[in-house]
């Protein structure tokens, strides 16, 4: 069974690849705007992971559609489950920020650093299997 999942894993080493490039520069987007709005504009963390989120969220999509997963057409239904993904990613960011750093006074990039570390676990397996899976009958279209 270890064999199995190993041999899995090999097989998408590429595509992860690309996937966890985009998520590095990602980090740096996110990591960079939640900084200038925080200490330039002078938002609470709160503020600034719901304006930052929205302009990484779309970086993010395009990427990964377009490189990582390679995934051509389907993009309407594609875009709906991103979405529906990262809007569940981006109320647990809002959550996390609150929880950590607004009620436990976490500094905001530890927060935001220590979210977005839980939220490649899953997305890489949720972006392969559902995102931008490509089903049979899409391949004919």
């Amino acid at each position: 069974m270890l064999n199995n999942i190993l041999t899995k894993f090999w097989s998408v080493r590429h595509q992860f690849a690309k996937y966890f490039i985009i998520g590095i520069s990602g980090v740096m987007l996110d990591i960079g705007t939640l900084f200038i709005l925080k200490e330039y504009l002078n938002l609470r963390p709160i503020n600034a992971v719901i304006i930052n989120q929205i302009l990484v969220i779309n970086y993010s999509f395009l990427l990964n559609k377009l490189w990582a997963f390679g995934a051509g057409g389907q993009a309407h239904k594609q875009m709906i489950k991103f979405f529906i993904l990262m809007g569940a990613n981006y109320l647990f960011s809002i959550a996390w920020m609150f929880i950590l750093n607004e009620k436990l006074a976490i500094n905001y990039l530890i927060a935001r650093l220590s979210n977005v570390v839980l939220a490649v676990s899953w997305n890489f397996l949720i972006y392969k299997f559902w995102v931008f899976k490509i089903s049979p009958q899409s391949s004919l279209e």
